[in-house]
């Protein structure tokens, strides 16, 4: 997805807490927590960043979501079918489905049109929304889009009726189920966004619900408040009646403490405390891993850098477009000393060599990061002493007389995540002490814990710096795209040579409609784009400690799109869940997900 690099704060820091389950004896269930990062809209059409992402779920609904195991099941439509090829996909929508406003008061029936007027703003290029490249799937979005075709009924949505909506799509797309868990594809009552225009998404008066939840306060740097929705088509599976979103610019700090005092129901536990939890018989049996998930992290590095120039931006920019130099950095990132800050105990279990994480998709049982040739990357360490040493001397040959050495790296990190911040201090250090000051200093730069995609990395105000992406749908093209040229990790180019080829490498696998060759062809792109170290793969989301009376194998499953932020399903425990119970529940869910799965596919 893009997702911003909050995306980092939101699974290191969020903070879950709840009251005990009450729901069988009439009183109110509610959770709390406390947050740091705040959102700045709620025009969930526009928006491209989680903690938005998280909050829209639980407002405003899809045609699709998933079960706790991440089967696909009916979410607004009751049900749909695709032609052969699927470039064609038909869906027959509920038709109790309400519209209510932020009292719960009920403005109308959500009908077919609704999905075509969502996906209409979101491929208008003056609504400037973030997920528009992903809408491009169906038929003429792109051209739409860029204003060569001007009539929007051209494109290939329509609504039959008010509850059948058809889609066409640009190509066979068997995975598009996949995308509509996504907020592009979401609906919106037209005349309600007309006559809003542009304050639609400002406040909580100025969206309308049909979710699980409403937004019943809504203070910025405050508090937020969702409460269920009694019009909501599925209440019987929502659990929670209210939602305390408390703010604090220390949430990552003080969340521990407020567990402690009662004040919260949950919290993460930084290592830098965690073994004194762990130590404690008082405290032992509160904490639990979390789970991993498929956000992918990574090293970025920036090819066209827009930052002061005390940290010499076009130096860094002549050494980066150097193979040897890249390579030296990525031979030289030690990810287990960096992965401490976060897991101490296990650090290897969040590792990853690739970008596509391992278990996302497969062919014929073949996981994709084990097809050539990117299974040799899969199974081999890119932490190399000799190689990135090796690579040095060699870059500082190539670049006598171009560059000054040592390069200036700014290496920028979200002041809101102290773990980061750790993390950060760990990679300078290691990798100077590896390299040499005589070759790189790496710069530190303590970014703003709210708004820091947009105030540091989409202005490109780094050298390198520690960036996320987590998949749209299910297809490895959702981990190769952000690398093409225009992507969210290409802007506005990269070393030389590097687009033509990468992007041909792409394109050839986008045209393969046969999974098996398709998978094959995505993974050589993948591969050139590790090999030329234009990324440095690092690890895959989740892990870490936690103390919370959620448990995570309730919630609804998927790798990508915004169903697995509901609180829909989940219910509140009496006390936190121990890791001796964690490890029990997971093994468990994992059986049941295999036959899920397998029941599924038959």
């Amino acid at each position: 997805m893009k997702k911003s690099l909050l995306a980092l704060l939101c699974m290191f820091v969020l903070v879950l807490a709840a009251c005990g389950d009450s729901s069988d004896s009439g009183e109110t269930s509610e959770y709390r927590t406390v947050y740091s990062g705040e959102i700045k809209t709620l025009n969930y059409l526009k928006t491209a960043e989680t903690n938005e992402f998280a909050l829209s779920a639980n407002l405003v609904e899809g045609l699709i979501e998933y079960d706790q195991y991440g089967v696909v099941k009916p979410g607004l439509a009751e049900s749909w079918e695709s032609n052969e090829d699927a470039t064609v996909w038909t869906f027959k929508l509920r038709d109790d489905v309400k519209w209510v406003d932020h009292e719960g008061k009920d403005v109308e029936n959500v009908v077919a049109q609704d999905f075509v007027d969502g996906l209409n703003y979101v491929l208008d290029s003056k609504n400037e929304s973030s997920t528009a490249w992903i809408a491009t799937v169906v038929k003429n979005g792109d051209a739409f889009y860029n204003g060569e075709v001007t009539d929007f009924s051209q494109v290939g949505i329509k609504a039959i009726d008010e509850t059948t909506l058809e889609y066409t799509l640009e190509a066979p797309t068997p995975y598009f189920l996949s995308m509509l868990n996504y907020v592009c594809f979401f609906p919106v009552n037209g005349e309600f966004l007309a006559e809003k225009g542009d304050a639609f998404g400002t406040t909580r008066e100025n969206i309308l619900y049909n979710g699980a939840y409403i937004l019943d306060k809504f203070e910025p740097q405050n508090e937020r408040v969702l409460v269920k929705n009694d019009a909501y088509w599925d209440k019987e599976t929502v659990k929670i009646d209210r939602i305390r979103y408390k703010y604090n610019k220390e949430a990552a700090t003080v969340a521990p403490e407020l567990f402690l005092r009662d004040e919260i129901d949950g919290a993460l536990i930084p290592t830098s405390i965690l073994d004194e939890w762990l130590n404690s018989d008082d405290k032992k049996d509160l904490v639990r891993q979390n789970t991993n998930n498929f956000y992918t992290y990574f090293y970025a590095l920036n090819f066209d850098p827009q930052y002061d120039a005390e940290y010499e931006p076009e130096n860094w920019k002549v050494a980066v477009n150097n193979k040897d130099f890249r390579k030296s950095l990525y031979h030289a990132l030690d990810r287990v000393s960096a992965m401490l800050t976060i897991e101490p105990y296990n650090p290897q279990d969040l590792l990853s060599n690739t970008i596509t994480p391992k278990n996302f998709v497969d062919v014929e049982g073949v996981d994709y990061t084990m097809l050539e040739p990117l299974k040799a990357i899969t199974e081999t360490d890119s932490f190399n002493k000799d190689l990135a040493l090796e690579h040095k001397e060699a870059a500082l040959a190539a670049l006598a007389g171009k560059a000054t050495f040592p390069v200036k790296v700014l290496l920028p990190y979200n002041s809101g995540s102290p773990e980061w911040a750790n993390r950060s201090q760990v990679v300078e250090q290691q990798l100077e002490n590896l390299l040499g000051a005589d070759y790189i200093d790496v710069e530190l730069y303590a970014g703003p814990a709210t708004g820091f995609l947009g105030e540091v990395r989409r202005p490109g105000k780094f050298s390198m710096i520690e960036a996320n992406w987590g998949p749209d749908f299910a297809d490895p093209s959702t981990y190769t795209d952000p690398f093409t040229e225009g992507g969210t990790y290409n802007k506005p180019e990269m070393a030389e040579g590097y687009n033509s080829e990468y992007n041909k490498l792409v394109e050839a696998a986008k045209a393969e409609v046969d999974p098996a060759v398709r998978y094959e062809l995505f993974a050589k792109a993948e591969a050139f784009l590790i090999e030329e170290a234009f990324v440095i793969p690092y690890a895959v989301g989740g892990g870490g400690y936690t103390a919370s009376k959620l448990n995570p194998f309730e919630s609804q499953y998927s790798p990508f799109g915004v169903t697995s932020e509901k609180f829909k399903g989940q219910s509140i425990l009496e006390k936190p869940m121990s890791n001796e119970e964690f490890k029990s529940a997971k093994e468990a869910w994992e059986k049941e997900r295999a036959e899920a799965l397998a029941n599924t596919s038959n």
